[in-house]
């Protein structure tokens, strides 16, 4: 493995809520954990690949076929909406500790410079203040996930 094949390895690992991977081959071995609660990935892998035999037709895959009407329907729902966005890299949290009520829900309606989220970075907590006013539509964040720099938190309708 290059340096950029184990750089996207970490970003997966952050991304993905998994909290070990490890990696091992002929001359490399690289592990790679993160201070997450662990999540349960269950993965099953064929212990012998199926064989064709000489003089059998291969089988041929299924054709798949998508509709895209859906997809460009959702796309014109959210296009009404504004995008709040992470300033930071961090870990979110809708609520100031588990036992608290969350900064903001869906239904609630905020201005500008109310504080909806907190996000953690460097074990520093920073109040993440709205830039907008109006009625949230949408969390785009499960609490404590992490997030990245500019990625959607909430979907707010515009008042």
């Amino acid at each position: 493995m290059d340096i950029k094949q184990i750089q996207e390895l970490i970003k997966f690992v952050s991304r993905s809520g998994v909290n070990e991977v490890a990696i091992e081959q002929k001359d490399f071995k690289i592990t790679i954990k993160t201070n997450q609660a662990p999540t349960v990935i269950n993965t099953t892998v064929p212990a012998v690949a199926p064989q064709v035999l000489a003089g059998a037709p291969a089988a041929q895959p299924a054709a798949v076929t998508a509709n895209a009407a859906p997809v460009a329907e959702a796309a014109d729902d959210t296009s009404k909406y504004i995008t709040v966005k992470s300033p930071m890299i961090g870990t979110f949290y809708r609520s100031a500790s588990p036992d608290k009520p969350s900064f903001a829900n869906v239904g609630d309606e905020i201005s500008v410079g109310k504080v909806i989220c907190i996000i953690e970075a460097m074990k520093l907590f920073n109040e993440i203040e709205s830039e907008v006013s109006g009625r949230i539509v949408k969390v785009l964040v499960d609490n404590s996930s992490p997030v990245e720099y500019d990625q959607p938190l909430f979907l707010v309708e515009p008042m």
